[in-house]
C-alpha cells in the first residue's frame, strides 16, 4: 500500500541523553478542488483521493462546462462506501470559486487551469493563510535533433499536438527543429496533419473533435489569423473546415505554422487549440536557450538518438516535466505533476510523494521519559542536555 507508507513519519532515537524525537503527518481538514473542463474526471482524482487518503474531506467545483462527470464520481464514491460529507461537490462560476476560496473553514485549495487564474487563486488563498496549488497555463516545447527518427518524432507530435483538439495543458504546442531536420520534419507535419479526420466523436474514424464552445472555437481561430499577419508561413490552415451535416458545430480544422519566431504571439500565448508553431534554431544550445526564455515552464521533451545530447537537456531545461523521445511527459501517479515558473504558483505539485505532503501538516514531537532508575537526578526545570 502506497499511501500509509508516504504518511509515515520520521523517527530518531537518543537524539539527546534518552530524548527521541519523531514526526507526524497530519490531514489539513477539509480541502477544496478547482478543476478544468477538458478533464472532469482524471483531473479531480489527482487531489480527492489523495486528500482523502490522508485523512481530510473535500469539496470539487467542476468546470461549470462539464458539471455530469463529477456528479457520476460523486455517486460512485458513495455506492463504494464513502461516507456523507467526505467528497462533496458544488456547481457554479467565479462567484462558487470565490466563497471557497474566502471560507475560513477551507484549509487547502488545488486549482488546475489559466495562469491568469491560477495567479489570482494563489494571490487570494495566500491572504488568507490557506495553503495552495495552483496549476496555470503551458507553452510545451519538443527539441527535435537532426539524428531524430523523422517519421517517429512526426507521429508522436502530430497526436501530442492535436489529440484533444489541443484542449490540453499537456499538448506540444510548439516545436523546435535544429539544423537540417527542419524542412523533412515540416514536410511530414504538414502532410499527416492534413490527414486527421475532424467530426463527432461518436463517428468511427474520427481522429478529432469539436473545440469546447463557439467562442473558444472563434479565439483559436483568430491566433490563425494572427500568425498569418505576424509574417509566420502557415503551411497548413484549417479556418475554413466545415463538417458535413454539423455546420453549426465547434469544429476547426489543424492549422500548422513554420518559421514562427519567438518575438510573434501565436508562440507567446497559449492558444489552446489544434495550432502547431514551429521554430527553428541551429544547435541544441540555441533549442536550450529558447526554451528556458519561455515564461511557461510545464514540460518539454526532446527527440534525439544521443544519450548525451538527452542527458544534457534533462539537466539544464527548466520545466517541471522532461520527456525523452516522449512527447506527453505526464508521469505515472506515484511521481508528481506540474511545472515551474509562470506554470505553477505555490510550493508543492498535484499527486505523488508532493500531493501527500501538501494534504497534510507535520508535526515534530520530543519525547523524553523519566529513567526507570529511581535514584537518578529528576531533570527538574532545567533545559535537557542535548549531547
Amino acid at each position: 500500500m502506497r499511501d500509509p507508507h508516504l504518511l509515515k513519519g520520521e523517527h530518531s532515537a537518543n537524539v539527546g541523553s534518552q530524548v527521541d524525537s519523531h514526526t507526524l503527518r497530519q490531514p489539513v481538514g477539509v480541502c477544496a478542488g478547482i478543476t478544468p473542463f477538458n478533464f472532469p474526471a482524471m483531473v479531480p482524482m489527482w487531489m480527492f483521493p489523495v486528500a482523502i487518503a490522508c485523512g481530510n474531506t473535500f469539496v470539487l467545483k467542476p468546470s461549470e462546462k462539464v458539471p455530469s462527470a463529477s456528479m457520476r464520481v460523486a455517486e460512485i464514491s458513495r455506492e463504494a462506501g464513502l461516507p456523507d460529507g467526505v467528497f462533496n461537490v458544488i456547481h457554479g462560476d467565479k462567484e462558487a470559486v470565490d466563497a471557497l476560496l474566502a471560507h475560513p473553514g477551507i484549509g487547502a485549495v488545488s486549482f488546475v487551469g489559466s495562469t491568469p487564474i491560477a495567479r489570482y487563486i494563489y494571490e487570494t488563498c495566500a491572504r488568507s493563510g490557506k495553503r495552495v496549488q495552483a496549476l496555470g497555463g503551458a507553452k510545451n516545447h519538443a527539441v527535435v535533433l537532426p539524428d531524430a527518427d523523422v517519421a517517429f518524432t512526426a507521429d508522436a507530435l502530430i497526436g501530442a499536438a492535436y489529440g484533444s483538439a489541443g484542449e490540453r495543458c499537456m499538448a506540444i504546442s510548439a516545436v523546435v527543429a535544429v539544423g537540417a531536420i527542419a524542412d523533412p520534419l515540416v514536410a511530414l507535419l504538414a502532410t499527416k496533419a492534413r490527414a486527421i479526420r475532424v467530426g463527432p466523436g461518436a463517428v468511427a474514424g474520427v481522429d478529432m473533435g469539436p473545440l469546447v464552445t463557439g467562442a473558444h472555437r472563434d479565439k483559436v481561430r483568430s491566433y490563425v489569423d494572427l500568425g498569418v499577419k505576424e509574417g509566420a508561413a502557415l503551411v497548413v490552415d484549417g479556418r475554413d473546415l466545415v463538417v458535413r451535416g454539423h455546420e453549426d458545430g465547434f469544429f476547426l480544422g489543424t492549422s500548422l505554422f513554420d518559421r514562427v519566431t519567438p518575438q510573434m504571439k501565436i508562440y507567446q500565448d497559449e492558444i489552446f487549440g489544434p495550432v502547431l508553431v514551429v521554430l527553428r534554431v541551429s544547435t541544441l544550445d540555441e533549442a536550450i536557450a529558447l526554451v528556458n526564455a519561455n515564461p511557461y515552464a510545464n514540460g518539454a521533451a526532446i527527440f534525439t538518438e544521443s544519450g548525451g545530447a538527452a542527458r544534457r537537456f534533462e539537466s539544464e531545461i527548466q520545466v517541471g516535466m522532461v520527456g525523452i523521445n516522449v512527447p506527453i511527459p505526464v508521469p505515472v501517479a506515484y511521481y508528481s505533476f506540474g511545472g515551474w515558473k509562470g506554470s505553477l504558483f505555490g510550493d508543492l505539485h498535484v499527486h505523488g510523494v508532493e500531493g501527500m505532503k501538501f494534504y497534510t501538516r507535520t508535526k515534530v514531537v520530543t519525547t523524553r521519559w523519566q529513567n526507570a532508575d529511581t535514584s537518578a537526578p529528576s531533570p527538574g526545570f532545567t533545559m535537557p542536555i542535548l549531547d
